[in-house]
């Protein structure tokens, strides 16, 4: 398999930990999200939410572009941001702030 097929989670482990790699792939991308009772934008919005609530900004590069494909706007996703330095933490959500900063696309506002 090249690099452009591998999954992410294939190209930042490749043979390190393939049990991690194929429940990652097969049970959390392949079967997790794609059950029917929410859509994916919902899935993002949580999973967002839920990393910038860890404090796990690794991860937050790449569901930030997930959840752009899945429907939300980058306005979206930084109120969201605002809103959970209320629930989340302060730094936490100044953290994910700096991360988005990078991700998104230059703004006016």
């Amino acid at each position: 398999m090249s690099d452009t097929e591998a999954t992410p989670v294939q190209r930042m482990l490749g043979d390190f930990s393939p049990a991690f790699v194929e429940l990652t792939d097969d049970l959390l991308f392949g079967d997790i999200w794609q059950r029917p009772g929410l859509t994916p934008r919902d899935r993002s919005l949580i999973t967002v939410a839920t990393l910038i609530a860890n404090g796990s900004t690794d991860q937050l590069v790449g569901h930030l572009g997930v959840a752009q494909q899945n429907g939300l706007t980058p306005e979206e996703l930084k109120e969201a941001m605002i809103h959970l330095a209320f629930y989340a933490g302060w730094p936490r959500a100044l953290s994910a702030l700096l991360v988005a900063k990078n991700v998104f696309p230059a703004s006016t506002d």
